[in-house]
């Protein structure tokens, strides 16, 4: 079983080899909501080999400073939807952005991180773990799991 999705102009599609729809979790920090001109970023971490892009993806990199965490990037090159992108700290792994699944409807965040960046008038499901700024590997692990 798989799951697909692609950029807003169809232009760009890809292919998420999973049996259920990977859990997901919102970023609040500043830079996410800047990128994603929301209040927050929906993202799950997938295996970079289980995802497959299709070869009209484009892939580059913000100016050295301008990340707090310099990522790769990859996204439609004409509509500049980002689909996922590639960093240090996740090696073999890739952050997809939940938003470009056709069944973004089906997910919800498992948990919330930047919270204290946060839109003030939003409100965190009660239960729902939340962390003020990025939680270490092993809490990151254990809230994503429900």
């Amino acid at each position: 079983m798989g799951f697909e999705g692609g950029c807003r102009c169809g232009a760009v599609r890809y292919e998420l080899e999973a049996d259920n729809l990977p859990p997901t979790y919102a970023c609040h920090c500043v830079d996410c909501q800047t990128w994603s001109g929301s209040a927050f970023s929906l993202h799950a971490i997938v295996a970079e080999d289980a995802l497959t892009i299709s070869d009209s993806g484009h892939t580059f990199r913000l100016p050295e400073g301008q990340e707090a965490m310099p990522s790769e990037h990859i996204g439609c090159a004409a509509c500049l939807t980002r689909i996922a992108s590639r960093n240090p700290a996740l090696p073999g792994f890739l952050v997809l952005r939940v938003g470009t699944l056709d069944r973004s409807s089906e997910v919800a965040p498992a948990m919330h991180i930047w919270t204290r960046q946060k839109q003030p008038w939003l409100t965190i499901e009660e239960g729902t773990p939340g962390f003020e700024v990025s939680p270490t590997p092993q809490e990151f692990a254990a809230a994503i799991a429900g």
